[in-house]
């Protein structure tokens, strides 16, 4: 199933790394703030992991407003916004520095030294400069923004794995920014070959 970075897979030597993939919560994941959760892997190094939570809305805030609140555009200029501004989705990243801010977009926008290329025509930019261009009109044709962040210590992600926490597959377009956050977890287990009507959440036998 795995191509290009998973040689080793399963061996737990820590030859797999899966940046650039997607994390699907088991069923019976124990951590709330995970619960049927699918995550874009950022960065997966010996040094950890980092990764977007890509189908958690964060309900009571707009992309418009955000604009307002972080002092990129002025009140007045919200009827001004270009109509792709209006659909960027802005979604709870992850439970670490809720207070910023991390679009995820296609790689037809680039800022040097700020942006960082993930996989597949995905990057990764997480200064204002990016909600700048999308509010002038300017920037990336897919994106999504995500408050805050998931992370994992050097190892852990691995473990988490290991004690079947999380399936992972490959990523796509649809999965990081489709509209339908709730479709998004029933799609990325038929993905893998699971059908999300046999899975219960006491298949917690090893």
């Amino acid at each position: 199933m795995g191509r290009g970075s998973d040689e080793g897979a399963g061996g737990g030597s820590g030859g797999t790394f899966l940046d650039g993939q997607m994390l699907v919560a088991m069923p019976g994941m124990r951590d709330e703030r995970f619960a049927r959760a699918v995550i874009y892997l950022c960065a997966h190094s010996p040094e950890g992991a980092m990764g977007i939570i890509v189908n958690q809305p964060a309900n009571h805030i707009n992309f418009t407003d955000l604009l307002v609140q972080l002092d990129v555009i002025p009140q007045e200029e919200r009827i001004h916004l270009p109509n792709s501004a209006g659909g960027v989705k802005v979604l709870r990243g992850g439970p670490v520095e809720t207070g910023r801010g991390f679009v995820l977009h296609s790689a037809d926008f680039f800022i040097q030294d700020s942006t960082l290329p993930i996989d597949d025509g995905i990057c990764l930019t997480a200064t204002l400069d990016i909600l700048k261009a999308i509010a002038a009109g300017g920037g990336p044709a897919s994106a999504v923004l995500a408050l805050g962040y998931a992370g994992w210590a050097p190892g852990q992600l691995e473990n988490e794995i290991q004690q079947n926490g999380w399936l992972h597959c490959p990523a796509d377009t649809a999965l990081v920014f489709g509209a339908d956050t709730a479709a998004k977890y029933e799609r990325a287990l038929r993905k893998i070959g699971i059908d999300p009507g046999m899975l219960s959440s006491d298949s917690g036998h090893a």
